[in-house]
């Protein structure tokens, strides 16, 4: 019972974070920078995987969409192959889990569908590293940036995208961790063993109890 729960609290886990990770993928303040005026904020530059944008204090937007994949900087094509195979990796992980999950009908034995489960875990950490890397890559060319002084160019800083992004690979990979752990409980259990030790005859098992009574004596006129 303890198992199911700890998979049931598992699967919850996991598909909180790919949820948050796929949700982080079109997001679009992955790095934002400001240019304040003497009272209001006159213009909001912020950048995702795939436009620039400029806001201006009406609230009204420009957005220019990267020309070619091609001209990209590597950072921006690794991050975007990162954070899609994050969210396929995701989705394999939630059918595995499906599957796998000791609640449910379908998957065969308990052996089998442990084995399903522990595949399931190492799918959601390998997707939750996947958008833990893709993540940390584009924070520290922000901050790598953003402390150089020889950098003239705009500089931004940590867009709410990144912590989403953060936060829902660490979900995957502590769910995935349980997961793993399934297989690992079930080979610990103990199986219970029946021996069987043959068919005893009734009367093998009756102990014969010796006689202690005291032989009788007759005297001669009982013989008469």
């Amino acid at each position: 019972m303890a198992s199911t729960s700890a998979e049931i609290i598992a699967f919850l886990l996991t598909i909180s974070g790919w949820v948050l990770v796929s949700s982080t993928l079109p997001t679009d303040y992955w790095k934002v920078s400001t240019i304040d005026g003497t009272v209001i904020t006159t213009a909001t530059f912020w950048a995702n995987l795939w436009k620039t944008c400029v806001t201006d204090s009406t609230g009204v937007s420009n957005c220019k969409d990267f020309p070619s994949m091609l001209a990209l900087d590597g950072y921006i094509q690794a991050c975007r192959g990162l954070m899609i195979s994050a969210v396929c990796l995701g989705f394999f992980g939630a059918v595995f889990g499906l599957i796998g999950m000791k609640c449910t009908k379908v998957g065969g034995s308990d052996q089998t569908k442990a084995k399903i489960a522990c595949l399931a875990g190492l799918i959601f950490i390998l997707s939750g590293l996947c958008s833990m890397t893709s993540c940390s890559l584009y924070a520290n060319r922000i901050t790598s940036e953003f402390f150089d002084p020889s950098f003239v160019a705009q500089k931004y800083e940590l867009g709410a995208a990144l912590f989403i992004g953060w936060a829902g690979a660490s979900l995957c990979i502590i769910g995935g961790s349980i997961f793993c752990f399934s297989i690992a409980e079930n080979r610990t259990s103990p199986r219970r063993g029946y021996a069987y030790n043959g068919a005893t005859s009734v009367m093998s098992s009756r102990t014969k109890v010796p006689d202690k009574t005291p032989p009788k004596h007759f005297d001669k006129n009982a013989y008469v």
